[in-house]
């Protein structure tokens, strides 16, 4: 391993090894459109290629579709430039970066349906020179499979699996590890791990990611690069389950889970996470499974945790439960007739990402107890996906679930709900799995 200081990029034969003069970025989401973006502000022609002919067509009026801080302006300002545009077909370039969803499978097998549908549809448009890499975080190898999707495609090309150093095309992994809510400046700020199937592979990429990475680009091989994205997930999701465990034992015990942790966080070398209603997103709630799908016999520790954040939305359904039965005894009503209001959809504060999202599936399981329906409340999701409208589910204003409902549930600290808490009223109940309402 080595690490790639900022400096101007070697050109190589042909100049075959020199920035390239437009690039290509496949999948518009929540990293590929900010990935554009950035290209794009640095004055680099970029064509943006994605499925969704809304997100095409937003794009190209210089308007974004998703939420994200100062995204806006800088879509807006490389349009207008005419450095950025969206089309839904690939076209010639001199490098690919492919940023499209990795999901699982039943029994949490990594899908790369989706990496193989782009190797497919970019291949006819490959040339001598090209630089592709991979971007969406995958199982170990399958950048290796990524090459074997094109050479199949493309056999009037060479590529690093046959041809090595000499290869027409140069293949290389290279994941993001942003922050949502702070991608623009961790794109630019993080270091990067590149791993190429070749070292001149691993260096055009470095070569590429200099154009606006301050951090060090760090080289490896592409099989250390992929462990290495899964790994830091991996270690977050462990450390996450740890604080779920603990609140599911203090609320056994009778303990404040939250004193108990700010009390233990006083020791230097603690530093208990907060627990929340599960684990959300496209990274932590996914990425562990592909190491355990591979080495199922090693990965122990990394699957039980696994195991316990899944289980916390279940855990926290059973203590809703358990309050609107409270309540409707009280009252001398049925349960089904107790007004429940969730408060936060999205699978982390501040943001509009609604993937993988532990509330999304808390309040899911909740719906089918109410025939008239439950409230949600999330200042960032303007419209129910639709199976949570079918269920019954509606959005309500802030104040309207505050002054009405009988239990009310946070799962998301959006920051209205830290700076609007609700005020104490008799014969209600709050879950609070973030803790943000204590008095």
């Amino acid at each position: 391993m080595k690490t790639v200081k900022r400096q101007p990029a070697a050109v190589g034969k042909a100049g075959r090894d020199a920035r390239p003069q437009r690039i290509s970025v496949i999948g518009l989401g929540y990293i590929g459109l900010p990935t554009a973006a950035v290209f794009a502000s640095r004055g680099i022609e970029v064509i943006g290629v994605d499925t969704n002919a809304g997100a095409v067509e937003t794009i190209n009026q210089g308007r974004i579709h998703i939420v994200e801080p100062d995204l806006d302006m800088v879509v807006q300002a490389a349009t207008f430039q005419g450095k950025l545009r969206a089309t839904l077909v690939p076209e010639p370039a001199d490098a690919f970066l492919i940023a499209v969803p990795t999901p699982f499978k039943d029994e949490h097998e990594p899908d790369l349906s989706h990496i193989e549908a782009v190797a497919k549809a970019i291949a006819p448009v490959l040339k001598a020179g090209n630089l592709v890499v991979l971007e969406s975080t995958s199982p170990v190898g399958a950048t290796e499979k990524l090459a074997d999707w094109l050479a199949a495609a493309r056999t009037d090309l060479t590529f690093p699996q046959q041809a090595g150093e000499a290869s027409d095309i140069r293949i290389a992994y290279c994941p993001e590890r942003v922050l949502p809510g702070h991608i623009l400046r961790e794109l630019v700020a993080n270091d990067r791990v590149i791993g190429g199937m070749t070292p001149r592979c691993s260096e055009a990429a470095a070569a590429l990611y200099r154009t606006f990475v301050s951090g060090e680009c760090v080289i490896s091989d592409a099989r250390t690069a992929e462990m290495c994205k899964l790994t830091e997930n991996a270690f977050r999701d462990v450390n996450i389950a740890f604080a779920n465990e603990l609140s599911l034992i203090c609320d056994k015990l009778g303990v404040s889970v939250w004193e108990l942790i700010a009390l233990a966080n006083r020791h230097p070398r603690v530093n208990i996470l907060q627990p929340g209603a599960g684990v959300g997103g496209h990274c932590i709630a996914v990425d562990p499974w592909f190491i355990v799908s591979q080495t199922p016999e090693e990965a122990r520790l990394i699957h039980t945790a696994r195991q316990v954040n899944d289980h916390k939305p279940h855990w926290v359904t059973g203590k809703v439960m358990a309050a609107v039965n409270e309540v409707a005894a009280k009252k001398g009503i049925k349960a089904g007739e107790v007004k429940v209001a969730a408060f936060g959809l999205t699978f982390k504060p501040n943001i509009d990402d609604m993937r993988q999202s532990p509330a999304l599936e808390i309040v899911g399981n909740l719906a089918p107890f109410f025939p008239h329906g439950i409230w949600a409340v999330d200042p960032y999701i303007d419209e129910l996906p639709a199976d949570l409208a079918a269920k019954g589910v509606t959005l309500v204003p802030m104040a309207q679930a505050y002054e009405t409902a009988d239990v009310l549930v946070l799962l998301v600290d959006h920051r209205q709900f830290i700076e609007n808490r609700p005020e104490r009223r008799a014969g209600t109940r709050t879950i609070d799995t973030r803790g943000i309402w204590r008095s």
